[in-house]
């Protein structure tokens, strides 16, 4: 605020100053701080609602007497267990503090003022928000059969001269997803100079095959993974990317060395480790998505074909109308979410909760959808 005599002392870029005030997600405490009471059943961000392995959670107890020790900077023993697990090296990996940052990064890596950017229309948009605030120019494309089209995708980064793709697989809002082999072979189409960020984020979930059988030195793709989903570890925000040695390198020169906590390391490492909790967690998650498969078909919706932990719910009408479904069950206590671009926002998006969790749901729903018919 100027000072008297008209004196400021802030001097935002003039890129900074144009960008509208924005979030690309207002989260479930703000949305509970505005209606003035808590959720009674938080699906709506796609969180792992079943938690960490028991081991993270005891590495991390045990981490937290040396909390005031600042974190290993390199993430060492993380990044030499992660390559190990995809058959790279240490230089092959980057921890980050989730996707979120590491897209950040990656955006400021390569992104100047006036560049082109090729992502879905209706993809996620904090890869969005990442771009536009160094100056990108976003070209979207429009989903295919409520899926990325990746041929699209390409298609219009050539047009364009884009330096990036962003292409998620599986996908969110949606759930869908495509064969890793066609993936792979799709990158025969990539156009020189251009990078196609690999978001699997969801890939745990996913049936065997999702995950691009793409070589770690291939400089044409990064690929991006994290402990928020899967592995049940959200609020502790570590994610890794997988790439060529050299893309992998520029990382050194603008991250955070000191952003992944040393609490939240520990707890990584340790959830890697037990494949036994992962694969329990796959379980209660298929469990989980047929029961909302089974709530929407008694309520006359249809769930779509999901390879995560959410299930986007097409309530057969337009957007207005899933708004008003989302609306009514927000005021009974739901949190749920849903895709933001028609034709994709007929649907309402479910994150796959626990039998308490989806019993609430169903009992609310019918009220809901009886508020949005009138």
């Amino acid at each position: 605020m100027p000072l008297s005599g008209g004196m400021s002392y802030t001097r935002p870029t003039p890129l900074i100053q144009s960008l509208p005030p924005s979030v690309p997600f207002v989260g479930p405490e703000v949305q509970e701080r505005q209606r003035g009471a808590p959720f009674d059943a938080r699906l709506g961000a796609n969180e792992n609602v079943f938690g960490p392995s028991p081991r993270a959670i005891e590495a991390m107890r045990d981490a937290a007497s040396e909390i005031w020790q600042y974190g290993d900077s390199s993430s060492h023993d993380l990044r030499s267990a992660l390559a190990e697990r995809h058959g790279g090296s240490n230089r092959n990996v980057v921890v980050g503090e989730g996707i979120d940052g590491l897209l950040g990064y990656l955006v400021r890596m390569m992104i100047e003022p006036g560049d082109a950017v090729v992502t879905s229309d209706g993809a996620y948009p904090t890869f969005n928000y990442h771009v536009t605030g160094y100056g990108g120019i976003l070209h979207k494309v429009a989903y295919r059969e409520d899926a990325e089209d990746l041929p699209a995708l390409m298609a219009r980064a050539a047009e364009t001269h884009a330096k990036l793709i962003y292409f998620a697989n599986p996908d969110n809002p949606m759930g869908s997803w495509w064969e890793g082999a066609r993936v792979a072979a799709a990158l025969d189409d990539l156009p020189e100079g251009c990078l196609l960020i690999l978001d699997e984020a969801y890939v745990e979930f996913a049936p065997e095959g999702t995950a691009a059988p793409v070589d770690l030195s291939d400089p044409r793709v990064i690929r991006m993974r994290t402990f928020s989903k899967a592995y049940g570890m959200a609020g502790a925000r570590v994610g890794y990317a997988l790439g060529a040695a050299p893309l992998i390198a520029e990382f050194e020169k603008i991250r955070n060395h000191f952003g992944m906590n040393r609490a939240a390391q520990s707890g990584a490492l340790a959830a890697l480790h037990d494949d036994a909790w992962l694969a329990e967690i796959r379980r209660r998650v298929a469990r989980a998505r047929e029961e909302i498969g089974r709530i929407a078909s008694v309520n006359g919706l249809t769930a779509l074909p999901s390879a995560t932990n959410f299930v986007s719910v097409d309530c057969g009408k337009d957007g207005d109308f899933a708004r008003s479904v989302l609306a009514g069950l927000l005021g009974r206590g739901i949190f749920v979410r849903m895709p933001f671009v028609a034709p994709q926002d007929r649907c309402i998006r479910i994150s796959c909760g626990r039998p308490e969790d989806l019993d609430r749901l169903a009992d609310a729903l019918p009220g809901a959808l009886r508020d949005a018919r009138g």
